[in-house]
């Protein structure tokens, strides 16, 4: 039956589906304000591998060290651009927790090798001291937090806890076998700059008094339950924090070790954490607010903890997995880094001066003071469109210019497109040295040049054996070619006894040999000539 379309249509709802209430736009708590006021992006740092360790210096600009592979970047504090000396790249492999001095002044770091290096910060150069106890890697590196600048802490993979004098570098204490398995985490008390907390992957966190500890005994030992990640202590000394599988526990030391609170926020491994402060943070830093427990994880998560209520007040979620977190002294940046090589960062969003959520006037140092340049209204017209390439620009114009188009070699397309082979043959076929060497390092890095050579016919053979007739005795490419020619030579010993046209190359290549061996030699017995003479002259 039609519908009359004179009257209304009505909607009847069933009454087994009410329709659902409304939702409230849920409110902000005050803390939760304060974290979303950070602004984030990713810090264009360039790395691709894992960011194992973030470190700020205490000491102003609060300076930024990022330890990935084998180097360690550095970032300035106000801004956090990389320093015009970084990275540091003294490091013969990975590179671990780096550690600043109580004044910022010095940089030290652990690495795979097991030597701690000890860097200058006010000028690029080489490790100022060289550390060396430790038979596997040093996974912990730290400096002690109060005022003291000529110890530090380093533990390893050895199970080794070491105390250093670094101006001697002297190894003051040794704890052999302090844990049952590898040291990877460790926090310096911020009361005492003899007593440091160490975790391992035996489970087990340990509480050790250079004072009182010469036997190898530890003052305080209990059991987190799993690989520890991550130590922390919190700011008044008496509590601490300790991460480790897919929670973290708070520890009463003052109390012998007792469990305080364990927070469950996390639903894979808990791999970092540190300290942050909410409030009445000033651009000089330390200028007080609540203090915060930061957590990452290879969830993805971080996780702010208030240990005072005991409860999670605010979390947010990244596209990676989390290894490390930092955040400034200045309580206006914080900085996650990740398993792919990034780092991301929040800065706090203010104004010149601008009071924040919790009441008290904070000027941003990363904001700039430079009055903003006068706006100009552009007003196109007909002749403006009609404009042509050789128009000269007007001062009020904004010019875009066009990045000029790189022209690739075919060679360099071929190696795009991995065809190794005739990305070979093509640079032959041109007839530059230096083109031709770089195509064939590049090979080797690839380790396809062996497979390549293998696979050439006669003809392509025949380009290979007249470039290593002509450069092979070159000085600049004899180490490499030389190598190379004796390897051609040996997978391709039937061909060339059965071509004598390639025989004719092999003979060539043999007599240049024989003549630059012949030079060697003269020039031999010419310097053992000069060397005695020279030598009286000397005197």
């Amino acid at each position: 039956m039609a519908a009359d379309p004179s009257k209304p249509f009505f909607r009847v709802e069933s009454s087994h589906h009410p329709k659902p209430p409304s939702r409230k736009p849920q409110t902000l708590t005050a803390e939760s304000k304060f974290w979303r006021s950070f602004k984030n992006s990713e810090l264009a740092s360039g790395l691709i591998l894992p960011v194992t360790a973030l470190e700020f210096s205490p000491a102003p600009p609060y300076d930024l060290a990022a330890a990935s592979s084998a180097a360690v970047h550095l970032f300035d504090g106000a801004t956090l651009s990389p320093k015009p000396f970084s990275p540091l790249s003294s490091f013969s492999d990975v590179s671990y927790s780096p550690s600043f001095r109580s004044d910022g002044a010095l940089l030290a770091t652990g690495g795979e090798s097991g030597i701690v290096q000890v860097f200058r910060l006010d000028h690029a150069g080489h490790a100022l001291r060289r550390l060396r106890a430790h038979a596997r890697p040093v996974r912990l590196v730290r400096y002690p937090r109060v005022a003291d600048k000529l110890h530090l802490f380093s533990g390893g993979d050895d199970a080794l806890l070491s105390y250093w004098d670094v101006p001697s570098e002297t190894q003051v204490l040794s704890f052999p076998g302090a844990h049952r398995d590898y040291i990877r985490a460790g926090s310096p008390s911020p009361v005492s700059s003899e007593v440091i907390a160490t975790g391992s992957y035996d489970h087990t966190v340990k509480v050790w008094d250079v004072r009182v500890s010469s036997n190898a005994n530890p003052v305080l030992g209990f059991s987190h339950g799993a690989p520890v990640e991550s130590v922390l202590f919190l700011p008044s000394g008496g509590l601490l924090a300790t991460a480790g599988g897919n929670y973290v526990k708070i520890w009463d030391v003052i109390g012998g070790g007792r469990l305080v609170h364990t927070v469950e926020g996390h639903n894979k491994t808990v791999t970092a954490m540190c300290l942050g402060r909410i409030g009445n943070n000033e651009s000089s830093g330390h200028g007080g607010g609540e203090s915060r427990l930061m957590s990452v994880s290879i969830d993805g998560y971080l996780k702010i903890f208030d240990f005072a209520a005991y409860k999670i007040t605010h979390s947010m979620r990244y596209p990676a997995q989390l290894l490390s977190v930092g955040f400034s002294p200045s309580g206006l940046a914080r900085v996650v880094g990740t398993s792919n090589g990034t780092i991301y960062m929040g800065k706090k969003k203010m104004k010149e001066k601008e009071e924040d959520i919790f009441g008290a006037k904070v000027v941003s140092e990363f904001d700039t003071f430079a009055p903003e340049p006068e706006k100009h209204v552009l007003r196109p017209n007909f002749r403006y469109f009609r404009r042509g390439q050789n128009e000269k620009p007007q001062e009020t114009d904004y010019m875009v210019r066009r990045a000029a188009k790189v022209k690739l070699a075919e060679y360099d397309k071929l190696l795009k497109e991995f065809k190794h082979k005739d990305a070979l043959v093509a640079v032959l076929n041109g007839k530059n040295s230096n083109s031709i060497v770089a195509v064939m390092e590049e090979l080797v890095a690839r380790k396809k040049l062996l497979k390549i050579v293998v696979n050439l016919d006669t003809d392509e053979l025949r380009l290979l054996l007249g470039f290593l007739h002509k450069y092979a005795t070159a000085p600049r490419y004899a180490r490499f070619l030389m190598g190379l020619a004796k390897r051609v030579l040996e997978l391709h010993a039937e061909n060339i006894r059965s071509k004598d046209e390639l025989r004719g190359y092999v003979r060539n290549l043999k007599r240049v040999i024989a003549e630059e061996i012949k030079i060697q030699h003269s020039l031999q017995e010419i310097q053992g000539m000069i060397s005695p003479l020279l030598v009286i002259a000397g005197r």
